[in-house]
C-alpha cells in the first residue's frame, strides 16, 4: 500500500472510530540498513534508507486536558493525562514509544493540547526494519503539527531516541530515528553517528532493486544481548585506550590482544571492520560498483553470525540462498539487517531478476525451515512528513 493509500485509510478508520475527521495527519517510515550493523551506539557509520512501510497517525483535538492513543491493529487503546507528570507505562507497552516523544515535547515547553488519535502502519512489527522509531518520529511530526512549532531534524531524531532510551528501555543508537526522520526518496544516508553529519547517496539505479525479507521468526534474546553487546564494546574501547571503538584500528586490536577476552576480542573485531566496511559499501554503491556492494554484504553477515553472534540459523538460511543463487541468477549481496536474532535480511537484487530470486528463496527457506517467509521490494522512501493539514 502507498503512503497515500495508508493516510486515506486511517481517515477512514478514524472517522469510523471516533466520528469525526482529523484535523492532523503525520507519518513517518521504517527503515532497512544496508550495510553498518550495531556500530551507531560505537561511534561509527551507518548506511540505512527508509523504506516504503509507514506510520500514520491521524488525530482530531478532543477539548479535554487528555490525548488518547488507540492502536488500528488492535493493541488496545493508550490515554495520556496531561495534568500529571508522564510516566512509563508497563515494560514492553507499545504506548511507551508515544508516550516518551510527548514527554519530550512537554519538557521543551511545548505542551500539546488534547487529542484522539489512531494510529496506522504497515511496517512489520518485530522484523528488525525499525517499528518502534517509526512509531516515535510520527508521533513527533504530529505533534509538530499540533504545536505549530517544527523541530530541527536533528533534535527531533534526538528526541526520539531518548524517548526510547528513557520510555521504553532500550538503549538504541541514533541510526533508526535518524533515517526516519532524513530519509529522502531514491536516497540511502550514510550517518556519521560521531559527528551526526549525513550524506544522501543516490540510489536512482532503477537495474537493482533492494529486497527484503523477514525471516517471520523472533527469538526473544534481544532486548538483553543487545544491552550485553553494547557493554562487551565498552569493555574493548576501554581495554584499548580509546574513546570508543570507532577510534580503534584492526592493527591496534590484534597489538592488543592479550588485554581482551576471547569473546570481547570478537565482539570488537566485528565493530571495527564493520565500521571501516560502511562507508566503503557506500562508495560502491554511489559509483554503481554492485559487485563490491554485494562483497561487503555478505562480510557483513560472516563477522555479524561469527564475531558478533547476533545472526540465528533462519537468518544464515536466507544468507546461504541467496548466495547460492549468486549474481548469475540476479542476487548481487545478502545480510541480516536490524538487531538479529531473527527478523530480516536486506539484499541486493537485479530487478528483472526479482520474480525468480523471491521464488527461489521462498521455496529454499520454507523447505529448510518449515516457515514461509514474507518479502518485499522496497525504492529508497521519503522520511517524515505531515500530510495533512498540508
Amino acid at each position: 500500500m502507498s503512503l497515500q493509500g495508508l493516510a486515506q485509510q486511517t481517515e477512514a478508520d478514524f472517522v469510523k472510530t471516533f466520528g469525526g475527521e482529523p484535523k492532523w495527519v503525520g507519518a513517518a517510515p521504517g527503515r532497512v540498513n544496508i550495510i553498518g550493523e550495531h556500530t551507531d551506539y560505537n561511534d561509527g557509520f551507518v548506511f540505512p534508507m527508509a523504506i516504503e512501510r509507514y506510520t500514520v497517525i491521524a488525530a482530531a483535538p478532543n477539548n479535554l486536558p487528555r490525548i488518547t492513543l488507540r492502536s488500528a491493529a488492535g493493541q488496545g487503546v493508550a490515554v495520556i493525562d496531561l495534568g500529571q507528570p508522564l510516566k512509563a507505562g508497563p515494560k514492553g507497552a507499545w504506548s511507551n514509544y508515544s508516550a516518551g516523544v510527548i514527554a519530550g515535547f512537554l519538557a521543551r515547553g511545548l505542551a500539546p493540547i488534547g487529542f484522539d488519535a489512531l494510529i496506522n502502519s504497515t511496517v512489520p512489527l518485530g522484523g528488525g526494519l525499525s517499528s518502534s522509531a517509526s512509531l516515535e518520529v510520527a508521533t513527533a511530526t504530529l505533534l509538530e503539527a499540533v504545536t505549530h512549532r517544527m523541530l530541527d531534524p536533528v533534535e527531533k531524531a534526538l528526541l526520539c531516541q531518548k524517548a526510547e532510551h528513557d520510555f521504553a528501555g532500550m538503549p538504541c543508537g541514533i541510526m533508526d530515528q535518524f533515517v526516519s526522520v532524513l530519509g529522502q526518496k531514491d536516497h540511502v544516508l550514510l550517518l556519521d553517528c560521531r559527528s551526526r553529519r549525513t550524506e544522501l547517496v543516490p540510489f536512482t539505479d532503477r537495474s537493482v532493486a533492494v529486497l527484503i525479507t523477514n525471516t517471520n521468526v523472533r527469538h526473544e534474546l534481544t532486548g538483553s544481548e543487545y544491552s550485553t553487546r553494547r557493554k562487551q564494546c565498552e569493555a574493548a574501547a576501554r581495554a584499548l585506550g580509546v574513546p570508543s571503538l570507532r577510534d580503534a584500528s584492526a592493527e591496534l586490536l590484534e597489538q592488543s590482544r592479550g588485554k581482551l577476552d576471547e569473546v570481547v576480542y570478537r565482539r570488537a573485531r566485528h565493530v571495527i571492520s564493520e565500521i571501516a566496511r560502511t562507508p566503503l559499501a557506500a562508495a560502491a554503491i554511489r559509483r554503481s560498483d554492485w559487485a563490491q556492494a554485494g562483497e561487503a554484504m555478505y562480510a557483513s553477515h560472516t563477522s555479524l553470525k561469527d564475531d558478533y553472534e547476533v545472526s540465528c540459523s533462519e537468518l544464515d538460511t536466507v544468507v546461504e540462498i541467496a548466495k547460492s543463487i549468486g549474481p548469475s541468477g540476479g542476487v548481487i549481496g545478502c545480510r541480516m539487517t536490524g538487531g538479529g536474532f531473527g527478523g530480516c535480511t536486506v539484499a541486493l537484487v537485479k530487478t528483472d531478476a526479482v520474480d525468480s530470486v523471491t521464488k527461489t528463496l521462498e521455496k529454499g527457506y520454507k523447505a529448510k525451515t518449515g516457515i514461509t517467509p514474507t518479502m518485499f521490494v522496497s525504492r529508497p522512501g521519503q522520511g517524515a512528513t505531515v500530510l495533512k493539514p498540508s
